[in-house]
Formats: C-alpha cells, sequence, structure tokens
C-alpha cells in the first residue's frame, strides 16, 4: 500500500480545499500536437480559436449553439425494453445503462428537438457520443425513426448530427436491425419532398455510417472528423496496403466524393440555413 498516494494526499487535499480538475479540460490538438485549455473555446462552440480544432462537444449543448436564440423544445424519445438480451460481460448491460444515464442526464445517445435556424422550422436529431460511444441500439434507432415520423407529420426538414462507433454490442442482431428501421424511415421523409441534412461528426463509424448517416441529401462533414466503417488498422491487415495519409478523415472523403462539403461547426448554422432555403424554394432574407 502506498500511503504517501492513498492517505496522505487525500487528507492534504480535502484540508487545502484542492478540487480535481476534470480531465476533459484539456485537449491535445492533433494538428499542431499542442495541449489546449478547451474551457476558453467553450464560447467559441468548442472550437479552439488558434488551429480550429473541433472538441466534442455535448448533444445539448450543440442544440443551444445551433438553434435561433439557443431555444428549443425537446422530444420525447420512445420507451424500448432496456436490457433485452439480459447482457452480461465485466458487468450487466442495465448497469451499464444506469451509469450513462446518471452521469450524461440523458436516456440514451440520441437526442431529438424542435425549433428554428434563422426562422426555418427544423427538426434535428444529435446523437451523442457521451452516451457509450453514440452506439446505436434500440433506443437510438426509435428515436431516430421518431424524428422523422414528426418532421414529416409537421413537414418540417429534419438535420442529423451523427457521433458514433457503431452498432451496440450488447444488443445483438436487435442493434443492427435498427440500420434498416431507419432506412425505411428515411424513405418516408424523402417521399414527403423533405430535405434531410446529415452532419458527421467526430467519430462516425461502423453500423451508423453504413445506414442513416449516409442517406441524406446532403452529406456535410466538420473538419477533422473521422468518417468510415472499419477502422484503417483493421482495414490495412486486411488488404495488406498502405493506406493514404488522413484515411477516412473528413477532407480526404471530400475531395474523394464521399462528403459534398467540409463545414466549420462556427458556420454549420448559416450553410444548412442557405442549404434549406435553396431545396425548400424559400426566399433569402433581405441582407
Amino acid at each position: 500500500m502506498n500511503w504517501i498516494k492513498n492517505f496522505v494526499r487525500p487528507k492534504l487535499n480535502s484540508v487545502l480545499g484542492r478540487k480535481k480538475i476534470p480531465e476533459n479540460c484539456w485537449y491535445r490538438d492533433p494538428g499542431s500536437g499542442e495541449t489546449v485549455f478547451i474551457g476558453g473555446a467553450k464560447e467559441n462552440q468548442y472550437v479552439v480559436p488558434s488551429s480550429g480544432y473541433h472538441a466534442a462537444i455535448a448533444g445539448k449543448e450543440r442544440l443551444k449553439y445551433f438553434f435561433d436564440d439557443g431555444c428549443f423544445d425537446l422530444i420525447e424519445n420512445p420507451k424500448v425494453p432496456s436490457d433485452p438480451l439480459k447482457f452480461r460481460d465485466k458487468k450487466r448491460y442495465i448497469d451499464r445503462l444506469k451509469d450513462y444515464r446518471l452521469r450524461t442526464g440523458l436516456e440514451d445517445a440520441i437526442i431529438n428537438a424542435r425549433g428554428t435556424i434563422e426562422g426555418l422550422p427544423i427538426i434535428v436529431t444529435v446523437q451523442d457520443f457521451s452516451f457509450m460511444g453514440g452506439s446505436l441500439g434500440m433506443a437510438a434507432g426509435e428515436a431516430i425513426v421518431k424524428g422523422l415520423e414528426i418532421a414529416v407529420d409537421e413537414k418540417r426538414p429534419l438535420v442529423l448530427f451523427t457521433a458514433s462507433g457503431g452498432a451496440r454490442m450488447q444488443e445483438g442482431i436487435l442493434s443492427l436491425m435498427q440500420m434498416p428501421k431507419t432506412t425505411v424511415a428515411i424513405e418516408r421523409i424523402k417521399e414527403a419532398h423533405l430535405p434531410y441534412i446529415v452532419v458527421l461528426t467526430n467519430p462516425t463509424t461502423g453500423g451508423v455510417s453504413a445506414s442513416y448517416a449516409m442517406l441524406g441529401d446532403v452529406h456535410i462533414a466538420e473538419p477533422g472528423a473521422t468518417i468510415g466503417f472499419a477502422g484503417a488498422r483493421v482495414i490495412q491487415q486486411t488488404i495488406r496496403e498502405t493506406l493514404p495519409k488522413n484515411f477516412q478523415k473528413a477532407e480526404y472523403l471530400k475531395e474523394h466524393g464521399m462528403v459534398d462539403m467540409v463545414v466549420s461547426r462556427l458556420d454549420m448554422k448559416q450553410m444548412i440555413a442557405r442549404l434549406l432555403r435553396i431545396m425548400m424554394k424559400i426566399p433569402f432574407r433581405p441582407v
């Protein structure tokens, strides 16, 4: 037993009132290699001013920055069985869900909201990576479908922000079934001639990239986002070839036609509002 680390240091910290600094206050900028304090970039939508590095942002904070005046109405997600397979590895799946719900304040990885951007009424669906890596399970799939159905019923376009490591392994085949389910729901919004815009954020991989993330009318990516199906190392080991530099990065995918545009988070609202006006034939506001 290390008595200095386990006994003396905690006693000193309690006497001095020293608070533990959250680890996510600091980020390593992958471009410059510098360690930056993200707290200073909070009012800049978590975009580091010096380098343009896009740090992770919570789903509800993204909505606050995206909607007009930060005002929006949350849409309640459908109720689904929490642990249909009674899955357990080192820990029970139901206990993992409870931990993440307590930690994030979310029921699952998907948040639906209605509001306006530049006066245009829309539905926004956000995938929050902080909830089990934004993984796609029954709850997330049903929530995405509900967002699409409400968009059709209310005749509003839908903007979906993806952030996921893929399907949720603890739900097995039930997780994979969400891929065709969401695909069918997307067909409904397209049949209604309503825009469906996808914003690919870091990371968007696995079954998510193989379904609703790549079915948008327009695909926008945030700078530096990793987008793909399998990981680069797995692909390289499988094909036994060296992959190009920045393979699966947003900028590389744009150059090769998989992404329509790469847009900074700071300009995202204005760009999407402009696209919606064009797609819905709505006159532009006078400057």
